[in-house]
């Protein structure tokens, strides 16, 4: 199994250029990116309801769409299956009967037949007669995904699959969709703004900032050296500043007021550097290097952590059984911040 993607797309306020490979050990493919930036309209291209200005798509050795030989397959002629945020359930008719008008099969007995195997796979044989409005949202997610493999699609696609879910059930709901997904063959894309999601579900990640791919690569190594800085901040990191190299070793932060230091060479091309919330700690006697004041301006308590807000901007996390036994009674006057911590970032 395998997609090559390669267009551009002009919408209103941005262009679209999108351009990723997928093979059959590649995993799940996540689109990360912030309201806007075209994470649903790249789905939309590739699904035929959106057709591009330029480029190719081509899907197990299918084309799809080429702008040049001027081929471009109707929607239900590719293959594809796409899972919208809100599941496109036909609110009149029944979960069987959803599940039957979108299953594959040359004649009704088959057609029957592979929607009451979807059904069961997805644990919905049991609603079958019910209709849209009287299931959860995780029922209507379970039903539109049934039909969805009930038509055979060589890819899937997931918009945002759990934005239209409370949150106390998204977590439940997100086991049972990975526990389903790995009886599926094809090629799984998935679209979201939840770093969580991506990471939890997806080996691959491609960083969409206004119509561009940023970053594409193996998720844990996104996360761990996102390299620009909008991938920085989809994938969570509070802290991001500008930078200016100033030797091989050293890097100046004009809105710290410091100087960091390096062991290893700094990379030239940089402009910012980030460093997540949880990993400053207290300077102890042993630290020298890369010190910074630790002036507390705000507060904020979560469930299971402290946010301390330094007067330089600084965005500090910390857990809260070290709060309780640690920083309850006074915060330290210096943190430091560990060189293996720093992320070195270009805008």
């Amino acid at each position: 199994m395998s997609l090559q993607v390669d267009f551009e797309k002009k919408l209103k306020d941005i262009t679209l250029r999108i351009a990723f490979e997928t093979d059959e050990n590649s995993g799940i493919h996540g689109i990360l990116g912030a309201s806007g930036c075209g994470k649903s309209m790249t789905l939309k291209c590739i699904a035929g309801i959106l057709t591009p200005d330029r480029g190719r798509i081509v899907l197990n050795g299918r084309v799809l769409f080429d702008s040049e030989k001027k081929i471009n397959l109707r929607v239900q002629d590719r293959k594809v299956g796409y899972l919208f945020q809100n599941y496109a359930l036909f609110p009149n008719m029944t979960v069987r009967q959803n599940v039957e008008i979108g299953a594959a099969g040359h004649d009704s007995v088959k057609k029957k037949e592979n929607a009451g195997r979807c059904m069961k796979l997805l644990q919905v044989e049991d609603l079958a007669d019910n209709y849209p409005g009287r299931l959860s949202g995780g029922q209507q997610q379970r039903a539109a995904l049934a039909r969805i493999l009930a038509s055979e699609p060589d890819v899937l696609m997931l918009d945002e699959p759990f934005s239209a879910l409370d949150y106390y059930l998204k977590e439940s709901i997100q086991l049972d969709l990975l526990n389903i997904l790995k009886e599926y063959e094809g090629d799984i894309l998935m679209v979201t703004h939840s770093r969580d999601e991506i990471y939890r579900f997806c080996r691959n990640i491609h960083v969409l900032e206004q119509g561009n791919m940023v970053v594409s690569g193996k998720t844990k190594e996104v996360f761990a050296n996102p390299q620009v800085v909008a991938a920085a901040k989809l994938t969570g990191c509070k802290n991001i500043v500008e930078a200016v190299p100033i030797s091989n070793h050293e890097v100046e932060v004009p809105s710290w007021g410091t100087t960091l230091t390096f062991t290893e060479k700094v990379p030239e091309e940089i402009d910012h550097i980030g460093i997540r919330a949880h990993y400053f700690r207290k300077r102890t006697a042993d630290d020298s290097v890369n010190v910074i004041p630790c002036r507390a301006k705000r507060l904020l308590e979560d469930p299971f952590e402290m946010t301390v807000i330094l007067d330089n901007g600084i965005w500090w996390k910390i857990p809260k059984r070290e709060w309780k036994e640690q920083y309850l009674e006074m915060l330290p006057k210096e943190l430091v911040v560990p060189e293996e911590s720093i992320l070195f970032l270009k805008k």
